[in-house]
């Protein structure tokens, strides 16, 4: 049995999934990968796990909170976990390069699998894809949109460079939002 809730945020509304004991999903609603909850979810916004979550984020989002503590079930191959792990461990106000990731997770060669994990993230946020960057610290793919991108990393008072503008689109616009990583 999963349980969600809808939390309003500065960055628009996130869905907030979890279990029986742990979060699984945190999504911006309307953006890709967000699931669609079945008749087996029960939307439930006094669930502990939820109601903890959502106080984190709140948190966070008045600059009160640079990390998060909070039971995760994450599903996703050893590959994946590996990857957010990794991600995870990047800190508040920071951000790495997808080579660097992808050698942080020891598979040098696998850039691009690095970042197609990277916009899997189930949980969005509080393990901070955000802060996964292009090799010349640019801003490139984010589930949540380039603006959602933008707008945490300069909440954290992170270094951003413009987005590479690819076949005349918008910074926006849906073919901006997976470009190649690098």
């Amino acid at each position: 049995m999963n349980y969600y809730s809808i939390l309003k945020s500065p960055v628009g509304e996130l869905m907030l999934i979890a279990d029986a004991s742990a979060l699984a999903g945190v999504c911006f609603v309307g953006c890709d990968h967000v699931p669609a909850a079945s008749s087996r979810w029960t939307l439930n916004a006094q669930h502990p796990v939820l109601q903890q979550a959502a106080k984190q984020l709140q948190e966070y989002f008045a600059g009160k909170r640079e990390s998060f503590s909070l039971p995760l079930r994450l599903a996703g191959t050893d590959f994946q976990q590996k990857v957010w792990r990794e991600i995870a461990l990047i800190p508040y106000g920071e951000t790495v390069t997808y080579t660097d990731l992808a050698n942080r997770a020891g598979a040098p060669q696998a850039i691009r699998a690095a970042g197609t994990t990277t916009g899997r993230n189930p949980v969005s946020i509080i393990i901070p894809c955000h802060r996964v960057v292009g090799k010349n610290g640019s801003m490139h793919g984010f589930a949540g949109g380039l603006e959602r991108k933008r707008h945490l990393l300069e909440l954290e008072n992170s270094d951003i460079k413009p987005v590479k503008k690819r076949n005349g689109c918008s910074e926006l616009s849906k073919c901006e939002r997976w470009p190649e990583v690098s």
